[in-house]
Order: structure tokens, then C-alpha cells, then sequence
């Protein structure tokens, strides 16, 4: 494996390379074209740079990389920290206390420039006290010279390169898990930067009628818009004569409206209402009145204009970490869509979309973490619930809240009735669940499968006693964290297995969405991604087990389809 570190002046444009065999630098055109000839030659090529997102200008030009180490993420894995620029990188591989950097300037009045230590020489990248200097953390002082003197550039590519072999040798040193997940985590970076280039493919005729239908039509002035918002107003208040005046938009009006009907209820929250919709019309009609707002206000017009390019995609920035357990998050919608929209949502003439959805996956993941044996052995069946249910003695619908209640923390009704059973026919699994949650409660970080830190208090109240509330609330976010944390570690493992295997049939991975992936690919390879696709679960995932010594005992499922619009998939 030939290992090249890789950097990019975003302002310019201008791009260097550095490894010990090879230094080089040049424009877009020139380094894309460099990049593309040592990616084909006879040996790997593994790219270093500080993040994946400085490689935007090159994934925009139409580079495809093919192995990443990225910086950033590794540092997120190591220290379980959502700052990870490069100061804060190059800090913790240096034993540096990142409060002692300089910082440069504010555009403030009363800020006078770096605060401490200015390097002596001009062309030192560094500190007499070892921090990067601050004017070539902003980029500022490698783009002084540019495009004449590429030398400063090279210099930043080199720390990059040197940071990164710091990182590989330190995650190496404590075993080979944590290493993998720092180069998946970097595969699932390199493809955020891929998402945001490709978009989402949306059918703006449909998704304008469906706005239509929930926002009222496009508003021609201020005043059309404010006659929208009355008359959906409308078809709730006329249901309760004499509180016509209600603001909906406040919970406490709301309440008092629900009270004039006759419904008395704690809060006006979606689960609430539910348990009341065949009470009265109202509760249906307020239900519904929600979802029609939340597009008017959120995914109408302005959102459908901002974020929908004039190629018809919808675009919005990417991140494949959360800075909590490291769940991939998007922005302006991707992640969050309303159901009423996906019809909205649709491949391209002559695509098709794959779908692919991981069932059950959060107690699958339980049963890889702990390791109990007799929880493993209910995930090779179709249904994990069914022979959950059957050693419990229960209902499956009953099984299946008890194992959720368990992982969630709850504990009364039902599934705590059920967690009784559940510790007796998996005492390891729950044993785990229930440890974790006593170190969250004392504020103690936790790690995922992968290995990723997650901490439950900060970093000055960690391992102390917190009031009853916030330690019952850190316990549940630490037991909840571990499972979700590595979920999302085999997820964004998997997701970068589709991209490596399906990339020769044109297919683009245009949403992952937590346990789900959306793949575009021309129709007459749709079958043939479809089959790739859960190959690539089944690769991924026994990768992913082998790293704790379970790749035989725990099996994953998922749902995979060939569809034309997302709302067609099931489920």
C-alpha cells in the first residue's frame, strides 16, 4: 500500500501531494489527472488528508478516490470528540494541550492577532511551542504564496501525512478494531463528500403537487400565503364551535381546545393524541392539520426552491459523524423528510433506485456486543422476535417491546413485566445493558463495538455524582449510545462496501438514512446492484463481527427492492 497525503487550497483551488517517494503539486485539472494515473498503477494508493471535505473540489471535477484515512474521523473515534480541526488533531498526537494555541484573528475590535507564540521564521508551519501556527490552520498562510511557491502547501500535505501515521501506529497499538473502524469511518467521510455532489433525485412536478396538496399552491405575495395558513387553520377550529380564536401553534391553546371537546390530555404530542383519535373529529383533523404545517413551514415552497437544484436534485451538507454515538447526519431534509413527500422522491429516466433496509437491527447489533450466545442464536432466524418470543413464553408483540424497553431503558407497563424473562433467557446481553447504564448514571464514557469513545457527561464532570435526573438521563443515553453506536458502525460499513463493489454498473448512493441506503443505478443494472448490495451486508458484516471474534455467530438481514419512487419501498 502506497500511502499519499493530499491537500487542497479551497479558495484557489490549487492542490499538493506529498509521500516520501513522491511530491507534487498543480490546479484542479493537473493533480485530478495525477491522482487518477497513481490510482491505476500496479500499487494501492491510500490518500491522508486532514478531512474528507477538502476533497470537494476534486470529487466535484469528477474524481472518484478509492481509500481514504481521514484525520478528522479517526480523531472523533480516539478521543470522542466532535472538534476535530487540525489543531485539535495535531494536538492530540503531539501530547498537546489544545488550549494553549495560538488563535488567530477574530475580525474583532479589540483582537490583536495570534494570541501566543508566533513562529520566528515565516516558512515554519509550526511554533517554538509545537502548535500549527494559527494563520495556516485558516488556511491563510499557505495561500500567501500560491500559486507561484506551492512549497507552503506541500508543508501542510506532509503534517497531514505525518499525523495520520501517528494516528494508524496509536490505534494499532490497541488492537486491530479500532484501526478497521478508523478506515471505515474514513470510507463513510469520503462518500459524504460523494453524497453531497450527487443529490437526491426528486420529480419536481410531483413533489410541487404534493406541496400543493398539504401548503395550498405556490403563494403569489405575503398575503396569499397568510390565506393559506387560515384556511388549513380552518378545518381544524370549525370542528370546535367557540374556540375559533385557538392558535394552534401553541400547546397551551391547544389543550384548551382539546378541553372544549372534552379531551383532557397531559400534552399535545403526536403519541399522545393518538390514543384519542377516534374520540372526537378534531384530534384526526389536528393530527393531519401537523403534517400539513410542518411541510408548509419546513419542506414547502422556500425549502423546495433553496435546496432542489436546476438538475432536480436535492442537496444539503453531510456529515458521517454526529458527534454523539456517530450516526451520519445530512442536512435541509435528507434525513428527515415527511412520508407524504416520498412519492416526490424518484429516479431519473432510465434509473431505478435500489432500497435497501437492515431489519432489526438495533437488537441484532445488542446481541454482537455482548456476545451472549443465546441471543446470537435468535438472530439467524428471519424474525428475531419469533424465537425471542417463543423462550420467553410470550406474545411476539410482547417480546418484541420487551427487548426495545430493554435497550431504552424503560422499565414499567408491560416490557417491565417482560425484563424479568428477558434476564433470565439472556443474562449477558441484559447484564451488559444494565452495567452500561450504571456507568452512564456516574457520568463514566462508554465505547461502541468499533471502538468509538462516547462520553456521558463533560469532560469536568466525568466519573462524579449527578442529581437523580441527570444520572438516570446519562444512563439511558450511555445504554442507548452503545447500540446505536456501533449500528451505525456496521451501517456506514456496509455503505462503503456497496460503494466499492456496485461503482462499475453507474451506481450512486444518493441517501443513507440511519439502517437504510438508497441507491441509483441504471435500470438495466438495477437487478444486478440489487444482488450486489445485500452481497454487500453479508461481506461487511462478517468483516465487522470478526473484529471481536464473532463473523459466525450473529446474522443481519435486509429488505433489498428495485424501485421507482421511495414510496414505493415497504415499510
Amino acid at each position: 500500500m502506497r500511502t499519499v497525503a493530499l491537500s487542497v487550497s479551497l479558495p484557489s483551488g490549487y492542490t499538493a501531494l506529498w509521500s516520501p517517494e513522491h511530491v507534487a503539486s498543480g490546479g484542479l485539472t493537473e493533480v485530478a489527472g495525477l491522482v487518477r494515473e497513481l490510482q491505476a498503477g500496479p500499487v494501492p494508493v491510500r490518500w491522508v488528508v486532514w478531512s474528507a471535505g477538502d476533497l470537494r473540489p476534486l470529487v466535484e471535477a469528477g474524481v472518484r478516490f478509492e481509500r481514504l484515512w481521514d484525520c478528522a474521523e479517526a480523531h472523533r473515534l480516539r478521543e470522542g470528540s466532535w472538534r476535530a480541526g487540525p489543531q485539535e488533531v495535531w494536538c492530540a498526537v503531539h501530547d498537546l494541550d489544545p488550549e494553549g494555541a495560538p488563535a488567530g484573528p477574530r475580525d474583532d475590535l479589540f483582537d490583536f492577532g495570534e494570541r501566543d507564540d508566533t513562529p520566528a521564521a515565516p516558512e515554519s508551519l509550526t511554533t517554538p511551542g509545537g502548535y500549527l501556527r494559527a494563520d495556516a490552520v485558516a488556511g491563510r498562510w499557505q495561500e500567501a504564496v500560491l500559486p507561484h511557491d506551492p512549497t507552503r502547501l506541500v508543508q501542510w500535505a506532509r503534517a497531514a501525512f505525518d499525523v495520520g501515521a501517528r494516528q494508524q501506529e496509536a490505534l494499532a497499538t490497541r488492537g486491530p478494531t479500532e484501526l478497521a473502524t478508523a478506515f471505515s469511518e474514513s470510507a463513510a467521510s469520503l462518500l459524504c463528500v460523494e453524497l453531497e455532489r450527487f443529490g437526491l433525485p426528486i420529480d419536481r412536478a410531483t413533489m410541487s403537487d404534493l406541496i400543493t396538496t398539504s401548503a395550498g399552491p405556490r403563494p403569489a405575495s405575503l398575503q396569499a400565503e397568510l390565506e393559506h395558513r387560515a384556511a388549513r387553520d380552518a378545518t381544524v377550529l370549525r370542528l370546535v364551535p367557540g374556540q375559533e380564536r385557538t392558535d394552534l401553534r401553541n400547546p397551551a391553546q391547544v389543550r384548551e381546545l382539546l378541553l372544549a371537546a372534552g379531551i383532557d390530555v397531559p400534552n399535545t404530542r403526536k403519541w399522545t393524541l393518538e390514543a384519542f383519535r377516534d374520540t372526537h373529529p378534531v384530534v384526526p383533523a389536528l393530527l393531519a392539520w401537523r403534517a400539513d404545517e410542518r411541510i408548509a413551514t419546513t419542506y414547502g415552497w422556500r425549502w423546495l426552491d433553496a435546496h432542489v437544484g436546476a438538475d432536480d436534485r436535492l442537496r444539503g451538507r453531510w456529515s458521517a459523524c454526529d458527534g454523539a454515538a456517530g450516526r451520519m447526519t445530512a442536512e435541509n431534509g435528507l434525513h428527515n423528510l415527511p412520508a407524504a413527500l416520498r412519492p416526490g422522491v424518484a429516479a431519473a429516466p432510465g434509473h431505478r433506485f435500489v432500497r435497501a433496509d437492515l431489519g432489526q437491527i438495533e437488537p441484532r447489533v445488542l446481541a454482537a456486543v455482548s456476545g451472549d450466545e443465546a441471543f446470537m442464536a435468535a438472530t439467524r432466524a428471519q424474525d428475531l422476535y419469533a424465537p425471542v418470543a417463543e423462550r420467553l413464553g410470550v406474545e411476539r408483540s410482547v417480546a418484541k417491546v420487551a427487548v426495545l424497553a430493554a435497550m431504552y431503558g424503560q422499565r414499567s407497563g408491560t416490557a417491565g413485566e417482560a425484563l424479568a424473562g428477558l434476564r433470565r433467557a439472556y443474562p449477558i446481553a441484559m447484564r451488559l445493558l444494565e452495567e452500561t447504564a450504571e456507568r452512564g448514571s456516574r457520568g463514566e464514557s462508554v465505547t461502541t463495538f468499533g471502538g468509538r469513545a462516547v462520553h456521558t457527561a463533560p469532560r469536568a464532570e466525568r466519573g462524579m455524582q449527578a442529581p437523580p435526573p441527570v444520572a438516570a438521563a446519562r444512563g439511558r443515553f450511555a445504554r442507548n449510545a452503545i447500540i446505536q453506536g456501533s449500528a451505525a458502525e456496521l451501517f456506514k460499513a456496509w455503505a462503503a462496501t456497496i460503494r466499492a463493489t456496485t461503482a462499475d454498473l453507474g451506481a450512486e448512493i444518493v441517501l443513507c438514512l440511519h439502517d437504510e441506503v438508497l441507491v441509483h443505478v441504471p435500470e438495466e443494472a438495477a437487478q444486478e446492484c440489487a444482488q450486489r448490495v445485500d452481497q454487500a451486508l453479508h461481506d461487511a458484516a462478517r468483516r465487522w463481527l470478526a473484529l471481536r471474534g464473532r463473523d459466525e455467530g450473529v446474522r443481519f438481514v435486509a429488505d433489498v427492492s428495485v424501485i421507482g419512487r421511495w414510496s414505493e419501498a415497504k415499510g
